[in-house]
């Protein structure tokens, strides 16, 4: 079996289809291996693109008239992204970019994507119930930013990170760190000075030490206790 159709079986959304019908996804889509910094664009047009990450971490960023950027989330592994709408659409004005030290992607055309799951209700269904999850997401993530502080909206911003990605030793967390202190600002929707003292103050208090390589969150009990006060 090809590289391309290993990655395909192994996401979930993929797992229930035979040898010959992966080959029908993997014929359609195309393969692309990044690294950091690389800026990966969605098409236009009649061009544009569904990606769905298979390794590595890349953010996606907003676009305004003057090129200035605004990171609204990051991207792991399984997770799609471009025109994930099935329906015509103008073009967005969003990136992708890498933020790990390589990332494999793999991407179909809206267009193909779109008729191959007309194919199979099953998955047609399983990416229905993707993009309803990853709308609830927003939806509570939109929530937090309206009635929580900046100080909470931080905290929580690295327990959800350290629940997807952290190494457990003790009551300590490690996380790899690839975002910079004004993506994280941008993410919670706070100023980057605002989030640079509250980091100062959390590291003052021995809950969280961010640095560039490395996040480190100390006791979870005292993490959490704050938000709940």
């Amino acid at each position: 079996m090809e590289t391309k159709q290993v990655y395909l079986r192994e996401l979930k959304i993929f797992e229930t289809l035979n040898n010959s019908q992966i080959e029908q996804f993997s014929s359609a889509s195309g393969l692309k291996i990044a690294t950091r910094n690389d800026v990966i664009t969605y098409g236009v047009g009649g061009l544009h693109k569904i990606f769905i990450l298979l390794k590595g971490k890349i953010k996606i960023v907003a676009l305004d008239s003057d090129g200035n950027t605004q990171t609204k989330e990051i991207i792991h592994h399984g997770d799609f992204f471009g025109y994930l709408d099935l329906v015509e659409q103008d073009d967005l004005n969003e990136q992708a970019i890498v933020v790990s030290d390589s990332v494999i992607i793999v991407s179909f055309l809206q267009r193909d994507f779109e008729n191959l799951i007309r194919l199979y209700p099953e998955i047609a269904l399983r990416y229905t119930k993707y993009i309803g999850k990853k709308m609830g997401n927003l939806k509570i993530r939109y929530e937090k930013l309206i009635f929580s502080n900046a100080r909470s909206r931080l905290l929580q911003f690295f327990m959800d990170w350290a629940a997807q990605e952290g190494k457990v030793e003790g009551n300590t967390i490690t996380l790899e760190n690839y975002l910079t202190q004004n993506d994280i600002a941008q993410i919670i929707n706070t100023s980057r000075p605002t989030t640079v003292a509250l980091m100062r103050e959390l590291g003052e208090n021995g809950i969280v030490y961010y640095s560039r390589r490395k996040i480190i969150i100390e006791n979870i009990k005292n993490a959490l206790h704050p938000m709940a006060s």
